[in-house]
């Protein structure tokens, strides 16, 4: 294939021409060639297409689609799963309320025994 000839050209310029930036000189020229000037190698790379059978992996299920739903059945799931919601989020402030309160009790307990005469030993 031609278009394989031309990359690997392509990439075997493009790499002496970064090696003459970067001054690796030394890895480009070859140890009989001496360093008068800059030398650049370039490296004809032939490569063969060789066909790979790619690895047979099982795929996950695929999940059921969806059934298509009518706009009252999907109005009525919505306003089903927001009232659910609502009924989660008001038991979790009852429930801060009742732990404050409790808390809030404990504590003036503790302050009003704190507060009253002090114990003899």
């Amino acid at each position: 294939m031609k278009w394989i000839r031309e990359r690997d050209a392509l990439i075997a310029q493009t790499l002496s021409f970064v090696q003459s930036v970067t001054s690796r000189k030394d890895d480009v020229l070859q140890p009989e060639t001496p360093a008068s000037g800059p030398a650049v190698a370039v490296e004809i790379v032939t490569v063969e297409a060789v066909e790979v059978e790619p690895p047979q992996a099982s795929l996950p299920p695929r999940p059921a689609p969806l059934l298509p739903r009518t706009s009252g059945d999907f109005r009525s799931e919505m306003q089903a799963r927001i009232a659910n919601f609502r009924k989660h989020q008001e038991r979790f402030e009852r429930e801060r309320e009742e732990y404050c309160a409790a808390t809030l009790t404990k504590l003036r307990a503790a302050i009003r025994d704190a507060s009253g005469p002090p114990a003899e030993k």
